[in-house]
């Protein structure tokens, strides 16, 4: 198929129009942009300094925090650089790459929850088959797998995307170069578009979602076995942390990509979005590692060998 779209660049429409809402939200923006930022790469950086750390599940983690960062990176400076100087402008490749990197990472991510659920699941309920069932070649190649689907499905979808007519208005009523906005400014017929769109997105929430509510499962039944009430309240403060943050993540990409698009609110649906575009991103850190013991011990590790030269 050959591309023969007139329109050279989109106008992202942003979060809202009012100017006095403009500077708050940007205010608030950078904030939460700084803080993933600082999360996600000390949380990377923790992990490759310390061999403590050099374990199945912070290998995961690192992997999650990268993910993060490539994402939210995609959507949240052009976001932000909008609201400052009023420039919502986005050329065509523009709008491509960002639909690719945001896209491409958010499916990374999923599967990644996914093959953390899985990593729990072996280290609670076969704890003597844990180095046998989660070797190092193991781990490389569920990041690699998640990885893969990722990319690869992206790439469909921005392909069948950039393949459509676009003739008439180039307003995207969305903040960033999302898919459904986009095909809903096509002149060509987007029911393919739909179809593919709403066929993988669905094989990946219902697929990671049942590995992660199976893993959860026989932990649940492995940790109320436990004989000790100390070890119970510890291994379920872990697991309601984990799927609070799966909940949400899950819930907004449901609410986005399966459902019809004629029963789609692009106003609400941006709201959704800030939450998996921005918000997730800078509670991952916090949820799955700020509150771990091991991660604290080797922070205050990072910090001791910097200040020691200083002594």
């Amino acid at each position: 198929m050959e591309n023969i779209s007139e329109v050279t660049e989109f106008l992202l429409v942003g979060l809202t129009d009012a100017p006095e809402l403009q500077i708050p939200l940007f205010i608030t923006f950078t904030l939460i942009y700084f803080i993933t930022l600082a999360g996600n790469l000390g949380m990377i950086a923790l992990i490759l300094l310390d061999s403590r750390l050099h374990t199945p599940m912070y290998f995961f983690l690192g992997n999650l925090s990268l993910a993060d960062c490539v994402y939210t990176s995609a959507v949240t400076p052009k976001v932000m650089a909008g609201m400052l100087t009023g420039d919502k402008i986005i050329s065509h490749h523009g709008c491509a790459a960002q639909m690719f990197f945001y896209g491409a990472f958010v499916t990374t991510e999923s599967f990644l929850l996914a093959t953390m659920a899985f990593d729990r699941h072996a280290a609670v309920c076969k704890p003597l088959h844990y180095t046998t069932t989660m070797t190092s070649t193991t781990c490389v190649l569920l990041v690699t797998g998640s990885y893969i689907c990722g990319l690869f499905q992206t790439s469909i979808h921005v392909f069948l995307t950039f393949h459509l007519s676009f003739c008439h208005s180039n307003v995207v009523n969305h903040f960033f170069c999302d898919i459904p906005p986009v095909l809903a400014l096509s002149c060509s017929d987007i029911y393919t578009n739909e179809i593919v769109l709403f066929a993988m997105v669905a094989f990946n929430v219902f697929f990671t979602l049942l590995v992660i509510l199976n893993s959860y499962l026989f932990i649940f039944v492995a940790v109320l076995k436990m004989h000790s009430a100390q070890g119970q309240r510890k291994a379920f403060s872990t697991c309601a942390s984990h799927l609070t943050t799966v909940s949400i993540f899950y819930t907004t990409v449901m609410f986005m990509y399966l459902q019809p698009s004629s029963t789609h609110s692009m106003d609400t649906d941006k709201i959704a979005s800030v939450f998996y575009t921005m918000v997730i991103p800078m509670l991952n850190p916090l949820v799955y590692s700020l509150r771990n013991k091991e991660v604290k011990n080797a922070f205050e590790k990072v910090v001791g060998k910097a200040k020691s030269p200083w002594c």
